[in-house]
């Protein structure tokens, strides 16, 4: 069976501009102009809250398909930072997916969505071990002979760390998929602050001290930051969550603590692909080139798509839920 790869992608103009693409991918016009059936997975989706240890909870949404037949097998998908179970992106992958017979777990990672009064402590993106433990209990309470995972942006970092560690601990995840995911933490911080166009800096800065006062109200017996540090730029305040909420001495450290770049995808042995696009303008393209990837791994880099677009024209709909369905199904069998 041919696969579809990134090189297939060929919007029309002016959908070939990867800001254009970046800005539309989470915009509240696509949403809008997207087909009903793309918000299919939130019809007879359930709230379920998973227990990842010391008390703390992650909650997702579980869908169970309902085709007729017999489930495919069960697909996790993670959304990107300062992201939800809503994002426009997962919604579409979720919903295509469940037309193929896919039950679909969407897991909001800590402080995301509406989650931010279930933990005391703030995310920081290097929690993955209480994302691995959160694999372990949905594979637990939802059995399937295949689970998929599939992340976007910082959810594709997740998915692939997470699944390295997940072989290791007997969870059986069977294939990961991360589309533009963030390789080198320090590289990424410094092209959207430094190279990236202003808007994207603003706009993530944004949503993320919106998500710190949200945070704040949830525990206000609490202090988070102090008032001047959140008017802080990106590198400073993600400084001051280092060094007030991590055991992380320095900025380098943390953000190589979640770094995936150069070999260190080597460890991970299950079958996985990475989507990427040329014109991605919040994560690098060399970044990709310089990976070393076991032969397990496929890289896809797209001339197209922008940073977790991939529009394919003026319906909106993305070319990333028949290329993520398809592989899916491929695994599936």
């Amino acid at each position: 069976m041919s696969l579809p790869k990134g090189v297939d992608l060929n919007p029309p103009w002016p959908l070939r501009s990867g800001h254009i693409q970046t800005m539309l991918s989470s915009s509240g016009i696509r949403r809008t102009l997207l087909p009903k059936r793309a918000h299919k997975v939130q019809e007879d989706a359930r709230e379920v809250l998973v227990d990842v240890g010391s008390g703390d909870r992650l909650s997702g949404r579980y869908t169970p398909q309902t085709t007729g037949g017999a489930s495919r097998g069960l697909a996790i998908l993670f959304h990107g930072w300062e992201g939800s179970v809503d994002s426009t992106y997962v919604l579409q992958t979720g919903s295509r997916l469940l037309e193929d017979g896919w039950d679909i777990f969407r897991l909001n990672f800590r402080d995301h969505g509406d989650s931010h009064g279930l933990n005391e402590a703030l995310f920081h993106s290097c929690r993955i071990d209480e994302v691995v433990t959160a694999l372990g209990e949905i594979a637990r309470m939802f059995p399937s002979r295949v689970i998929g995972v599939a992340g976007f942006s910082l959810g594709g970092n997740f998915a692939l760390r997470a699944a390295m560690l997940a072989s290791k601990q007997v969870i059986p995840i069977d294939y990961v998929l991360a589309v533009c995911p963030i390789i080198d933490p320090a590289e990424g911080l410094f092209s959207l602050e430094s190279e990236a166009p202003w808007f994207y800096n603003a706009y993530f800065m944004h949503k993320w001290r919106r998500s710190l006062r949200l945070k704040q109200e949830a525990f206000p017996q609490q202090t988070y930051f102090e008032l001047d540090e959140l008017k802080q730029n990106m590198r400073d305040l993600t400084s001051s969550l280092v060094l007030r909420h991590t055991d992380f001495g320095s900025l380098e450290a943390y953000l190589d603590g979640y770094s995936v770049a150069g070999d260190r995808l080597m460890g991970l042995h299950v079958p996985a692909t990475i989507l990427t696009s040329r014109d991605d303008p919040v994560i690098p393209v060399s970044a990709f080139h310089q990976l070393r990837l076991p032969p397990n791994i496929e890289l896809d880099i797209a001339n197209y798509g922008g940073h977790c677009g991939f529009i394919r024209d003026f319906s909106m709909t993305s070319f990333t839920d028949d290329y993520i369905a398809a592989r899916f199904n491929a695994i599936a069998g």
